[in-house]
């Protein structure tokens, strides 16, 4: 039985579309991430033979964003597709960014329940 081990690969940017892969490793467990056509954050994985894409919310100082991020997600069978190959992995994720569906309760400028809380608490801690 051949292992096939993962290549990180740095991509350039897809002219076409607008978006930027910045990561990504190809293989049986593809993954990374990258910036959409109108700068938000998304990462995508491969779970069994699920690709997994979520976009999070454009926040320049959010350094590592968390599930509370999450604007719009989506998935899609990879049962198709040539995981070892950067260029079909790229092509999917980037066929499957439009179809992300948005999140519950993340409609445009509406804070979640955790940020508008930790908002409160720091506005009470700052003496705002």
């Amino acid at each position: 039985m051949t292992t096939t081990r993962p290549r990180e690969t740095r991509l350039q940017p897809d002219r076409s579309s607008g978006f930027t892969v910045d990561d990504l490793t190809v293989g049986p467990f593809a993954h990374g991430f990258g910036t959409t056509a109108d700068g938000h954050p998304f990462a995508f994985r491969t779970v069994r033979s699920t690709l997994f894409v979520e976009i999070y919310r454009h926040t320049p100082d959010l350094a590592v964003p968390g599930p509370e991020d999450v604007v719009a997600a989506a998935d899609t069978p990879v049962t198709d597709i040539d995981l070892d190959d950067e260029r079909s992995v790229t092509a999917l994720v980037r066929d499957l960014l439009p179809r992300a569906v948005p999140a519950p309760g993340t409609s445009a400028g509406e804070p979640t329940i955790v940020r508008a809380l930790l908002g409160r608490l720091g506005a009470v801690i700052d003496g705002r």
